[in-house]
């Protein structure tokens, strides 16, 4: 049967090639358009004549336009892929070069052929900033050629839908079984054809699909994480949960091992300095150093100068590089109990960049000058080579100044420590002077053993020596906003914002409760705060206080605009001092470089342009390094306690919500939860000026920061969470004068009957 003849949209004659030529990717397109009747390679070779040895060149040809999603093939068909919608959902990959983004559809056909690579432009006064990884609505522009050319603007920055959920494969003699790493999610049976690969006590990605009539929520495995307990690393489970990058590609590595000393061409020589670390007994990277003498000038009587050199990261992480994109990916490192997630490979965080005592290493170091009462006179900032003259421990450093120094520490007391101590107590004369909120809250550290079990959870005692180190780390952080600032250079702000008015309203309601003075008005200050919680202390309501205190602040963060530090109470202040494990330091440290002229190697226009998408990303990735920590925390904790249910312990009420309380146990700090419905045979109501659970009928009321005792009838280890029993009576007060919110019931407890404590 003969073949119709093929419609011509378009009768002008093509062009004819001449041998050994190939049309071009315009030309083809617009042929295809033309004329729809070209669907097949044979029918594009014969349209222009392509024969012999072009064959071959044609079909590559053809092939790249495919991959470059200009065209789709089906079987033997050839047509143009469907053109983007001028407003789209994009994905930016993770892997994406911050300087020059792209983006690809993120729902696409793959009937279609390879998804449109689409630029994304960013214009310096753009409001919307993405970042690698990214998902965004964009209008999209596909330019006015034959050949589509797509660039997109970001219009919002959308939140990602999570992936599968994860969760440990557990099996019991009926199968398998997953349990969710998210406290709120129930167990799911795993059918026995479904567990793929999965072995007991895997870490899992699955999807959910209801079964059977009764639509029961049933999981498929469809990846293997890996094993918490053969990997030894609980962290494993909120690394995944979070999506926190914790492997190094192939090519940051390179960069890595490649790098090399730093000489000291173009830097000032500081080597016969005495400077000295002290960092924690176990620390692997020393991105800090410091020193402090007398000033001899005699307008300075009493003064000191104060030196803290910091290690020189933007030497080896550089624009634009493997090294840098990875860095700002992670935006910070990540420090669980049983590992640490560095924003830089070992090669750089660990040997190049770490202060080691005796050998020379390049640093951004500034010189201060302060008087007897701790404040600044002036200051200048150097890039530095010098050699660590000592490696100490907070503890080896206070034991020397306590009149316990070891071989190491005995023969610098008196050159290098005592002058350190002396310049450190005049800046606590400036800091009480200013008056930062004084809100100490203990931190507890977490003691793995071997296998990466809980063998002890205790509180490091808070020295001298940790005080001087973060006041002289505060110092420089200032000095760096303010010759950033001097300079009308572009950085990026540490800022604190103060309280809403909506907090304070709340904190004066529950400090009112407590017939505790506060200070709403609108020039609240860090010293307002600071009076409560001195007077709370006098009084024994510590407890109460700090936690309120505590919750009535802003969160801090990044920010290109400065709006000032409520909780140092200062009115500038930037990162400057750990640019190992934060990339906000990085980009201090290089705005320095450009501002001061120190070299070739600071901040680039494209991070200029870009400085408040960095600080929206890296103050989100401080957040979910923030969140994997305490959630890694609550399951080792957790795991500690398995084997102690129905033992009692002492606590104290950490929150109040309407649906019960939060306690938190005295000597683990490990959290749990009391359900309202099991605290008595009452009606219990949450009060929220006073911040508790109120009776109805016998005023019986359980208040934040309330001594309490428990009982564990619970333990989920894998969500890390704890259930207790309460045992405690709560304080009367009068039922009828309470301000009341909705009834919470009680559990099914008789009229006259309530539980035995």
């Amino acid at each position: 049967m003969a073949r119709p003849p093929r419609p011509r949209t378009n009768p002008k004659r093509p062009r004819q090639f001449t041998a050994g030529e190939l049309p071009s990717r315009e030309a083809i397109l617009e042929a295809m358009a033309n004329e729809p009747g070209l669907d097949g390679k044979r029918d594009l070779a014969k349209h222009f004549g392509i024969r012999g040895d072009m064959r071959t060149p044609f079909k590559v040809l053809l092939r790249e336009m495919e991959h470059e999603g200009l065209i789709a093939r089906t079987r033997k068909a050839i047509r143009r892929t469907a053109t983007l919608p001028q407003v789209a959902v994009l994905d930016i990959p993770t892997d994406a070069d911050p300087e020059n983004l792209h983006a690809f559809l993120a729902n696409w056909n793959e009937d279609e052929g390879e998804r449109p690579r689409v630029e994304v432009v960013q214009p310096r006064a753009a409001r919307v900033v993405p970042a690698p990884g990214d998902r965004i609505l964009a209008r999209i522009d596909a330019g006015d050629g034959p050949l589509p050319h797509y660039t997109a603007r970001a219009m919002k920055i959308l939140d990602k839908p999570r992936r599968g959920q994860i969760g440990i494969v557990r099996m019991d003699e009926d199968g398998a079984r997953l349990v969710p790493v998210e406290r709120k999610l129930k167990e799911m049976r795993i059918p026995a054809g479904d567990l793929g690969e999965a072995k007991d006590g895997d870490l899992v990605e699955v999807e959910v699909k209801p079964s059977g009539r009764l639509m029961i929520p049933r999981a498929k495995v469809v990846s293997v994480i890996g094993n918490p307990r053969s990997e030894g690393a609980v962290s494993l489970i909120a690394i995944h949960n979070l999506e926190i990058p914790y492997r190094f590609p192939n090519a940051v590595l390179k960069e890595a091992e490649e790098a090399g000393e730093v000489s000291l061409k173009g830097r000032e020589d500081w080597r016969e300095m005495p400077l000295i670390t002290i960092d924690p007994a176990d620390a692997k990277d020393h991105d800090d150093a410091v020193y402090a003498e007398p000033d001899t000038d005699e307008k300075n009587p009493g003064g000191h100068m104060v030196y803290v050199a910091i290690a020189d990261v933007a030497a080896y992480v550089r624009p634009g590089t493997a090294l840098d994109r990875e860095a700002y990916l992670r935006g910070n490192s990540v420090y669980f109990p049983d590992r640490v997630v560095p924003m830089l490979p070992e090669r750089i965080s660990n040997d190049l960049c770490s202060l080691k005592e005796g050998v020379n290493r390049p640093a951004l170091a500034v010189r201060m000058v302060i008087d007897a009462h701790g404040k600044k006179k002036r200051h200048s900032f150097h890039r530095v080579i010098f050699r660590s003259a000592a490696k100490l421990s907070y503890q080896q450093a206070q034991a020397a100044i306590d009149g316990q120094p070891d071989d190491k520490t005995g023969p610098i007391v008196e050159t290098i420590l005592k002058p350190l101590w002396n310049a450190h107590s005049a800046l606590m004369k400036n800091r009480t002077l200013r008056g930062p909120l004084e809100l100490d809250l203990p931190e507890r550290k977490i003691v793995l053993d071997a296998q990466g079990m809980v063998v002890d959870v205790r509180v490091p005692e808070r020295l001298e020596a940790h005080k001087l180190i973060e006041e002289m780390m505060i110092a420089a952080n200032v000095a760096a906003a303010e010759t950033l600032e001097k300079q009308k250079s572009a950085l990026l702000y540490r800022v604190h914002d103060t309280p809403s008015p909506e907090k304070l309203a709340a904190l004066h309601d529950f400090l009112s409760s407590l017939a505790l003075p506060f200070n709403k008005g609108a020039a609240v200050r860090p010293t307002d705060f600071n009076r409560a919680l001195a007077k709370a202390r006098l009084e024994g309501k510590i407890d109460h206080v700090s936690e309120m205190v505590l919750r009535s602040q802003a969160q801090a963060e990044y920010s290109a605009e400065n709006y000032g530090h409520f909780g140092l109470n200062l009115d500038r202040y930037a990162h400057f001092t750990s640019p190992i494990r934060r990339y906000a330091d990085l980009i201090v440290h290089r705005a320095l470089i450009s501002a001061l002229d120190l070299g070739k190697d600071g901040l680039s226009d494209g991070e200029i342009a870009k400085l408040p998408g960095i600080a929206q990303h890296i103050s989100a990735t401080e957040r979910r390094a923030m969140a994997a920590e305490r959630e890694t925390a609550d399951r080792l904790l957790a795991q500690f306690l398995a084997g102690k249910i129905g033992a009692q312990f002492e606590g104290r009420i950490s929150g109040v919500t309407r649906a019960g309380l939060f306690v938190r146990l005295k000597e683990t700090g490990a959290d749990g939860f009391v359900p309202a419905s099991t605290l008595g045979a009452d009606y219990y109501r949450f009060v929220e000026q006073r911040q508790a659970m109120i009776g109805d009928k016998t005023g019986e009321m359980f208040r934040l920061g309330d001594n309490v005792t428990v009982r564990l009838l619970e333990v989920a280890p894998v969500a890390g969470a704890l259930r207790f029993e309460l045992l405690s009576e709560g304080n009367r007060v009068n039922p009828s004068s309470m301000k009341r919110g909705p009834r919470r019931p009680s559990g099914s407890y008789g009229p006259k009957g309530r539980r035995k404590r």
